[in-house]
């Protein structure tokens, strides 16, 4: 059970579900109550918005996500056997796991997932909705097998789909909210800004994450170049994808504060932003002028994924602002 528990990454599965759980409850609950609405069959009253998308068929899109990407931690492992070996001088799959034991659990995790998230879109009233977990679930195949070998475009991948799991709760939330208060509400309000909202939180999920996997390429040299992988540092050498590093960090470094200040602009979140994510992203930046072995390196990429976190959890910032009106 612990081998296959760490097979499917369980600590990053968890952050799957934490950042769903909280984009629709600490993000989009708030924000869509400070929005006022007359109901047809109501007192005439104003009264706030509320999610539409079922509790219960929330819970199956997130089980839905967390399949699929049990199953791409499957298979990425499954490919990665030599390369791991030098990297990290252990492997899972081949050792405690059975080749083809791996295969079958990938297959029942992506089949599950699959068919959650068809029968949502079916409830939803899109299906086609489904075709999305479907397509990522062969996404994540093929990165495993050829994308992840190839420059930058499996860094840039796994990126994209880091920041679909936050989106995912609007593309989920925001067709219920319009068919219910369409029907219900004398008049619609715009709800368009909800995706703007979570929006920031993808982006950031993007930048990090891509971050994060060049340094992990940095840090797993050695193993890729034996085996002939096109990775950023193979490429262009480490020094290069160290500049590259930093100068991610100091773009996302700079939109942070620039969001602040045009969108927010308040002293919580001013605080948060600087002690929680920008002062861990100035450690990185440290840890990477430094680094001259994989120690260094991997220490600075547990810090992304601290950053990762702490980003998330600004959500719970956002749910404390909006609800005691701390502007």
């Amino acid at each position: 059970m612990k081998a296959f528990l760490n097979l499917i990454r369980w600590q990053n599965l968890l952050m799957v579900i934490l950042t769903m759980v909280l984009m629709r409850y600490a993000v989009l609950a708030p924000v869509i109550s400070k929005i006022g609405v007359i109901l047809i069959k109501g007192s005439g009253e104003e009264i706030p918005m509320s999610l539409q998308f079922p509790w219960y068929d929330f819970i199956l899109l997130v089980a839905a996500t967390v399949f699929i990407t049990a199953g791409g931690y499957v298979i990425n492992d499954y490919f990665d056997i030599k390369t791991d070996l030098i990297n990290k001088g252990k492997v899972i799959v081949g050792t405690k796991i059975p080749r083809r034991k791996a295969m079958m659990w990938h297959s029942i995790l992506n089949v599950a997932g699959v068919a959650a998230g068809f029968y949502i879109s079916y409830k939803a009233g899109y299906i086609w909705l489904g075709t999305m977990f479907l397509l990522v679930s062969g996404l994540l195949y093929f990165y495993s097998a050829s994308y992840k070998r190839q420059f930058l475009i499996g860094n840039i991948i796994v990126a994209i789909l880091t920041a679909m799991v936050p989106l995912l709760v609007v593309f989920y939330e925001w067709p219920a909210l319009y068919k219910y208060y369409t029907i219900n509400a004398i008049r619609l309000p715009h709800i368009n800004f909800i995706i703007y909202w979570v929006g920031g939180f993808a982006l950031f999920a993007f930048l990090t994450n891509l971050i994060r996997e060049i340094i992990k390429d940095i840090e797993d040299f050695e193993g890729d170049s034996a085996y002939g992988r096109n990775t950023v540092p193979v490429v262009l050498g480490v020094l290069t994808s160290k500049i590259v590093s930093i100068s991610l960090i100091v773009v996302t470094l700079i939109m942070l504060y620039i969001i602040w200040h045009f969108f927010v602009n308040d002293i919580i979140t001013f605080i948060y932003l600087s002690v929680a994510i920008v002062f861990p992203l100035l450690y990185v930046i440290y840890k990477l002028v430094i680094s001259s072995e994989k120690k260094q390196l991997h220490s600075a990429s547990r810090i992304m994924k601290i950053v990762m976190l702490t980003g998330v959890l600004y959500s719970v910032v956002v749910k404390v602002i909006l609800t005691w009106n701390l502007f």
